[in-house]
């Protein structure tokens, strides 16, 4: 049974313009493994997968009912499977999640599916 739907869009420029501004952003949002792959990447793809895996930490929280704040973006890792689809391989969450990140332009959507 789906127990929450969750989904976020994301402007890459303004993930950017806040990673270039604060230098604890970064370890902020990403998990050590995310951020071990982030630093893999080069130029625009940066900023893709930084944007991407925030709007996937946001789409979690709000199919969690929670928002960020009870849950943090540190309690959820989103990584890449052999195929390349993202998985949530640490979450406070039990049951089963489905993740999907689309890139457009310069915007990244995810969307959260919680399935108990």
């Amino acid at each position: 049974m789906i127990i929450g739907h969750g989904i976020d869009l994301q402007d890459v420029t303004a993930i950017q313009k806040v990673y270039e501004k604060n230098n604890s952003f970064l370890k902020r949002v990403l998990t050590s493994q995310e951020e071990a792959v982030f630093h893999q990447l080069k130029g625009k793809r940066q900023m893709e997968y930084l944007a991407g895996r925030w709007a996937a930490k946001e789409a979690f929280a709000k199919a969690l009912g929670t928002g960020i704040g009870k849950v943090t973006f540190q309690d959820i890792e989103v990584l890449n499977n052999a195929k390349g689809a993202p998985y949530l391989s640490k979450s406070p969450f039990a049951g089963r999640s489905f993740v999907s990140i689309s890139h457009s332009g310069q915007f990244v959507q995810a969307s959260v599916i919680l399935e108990d």
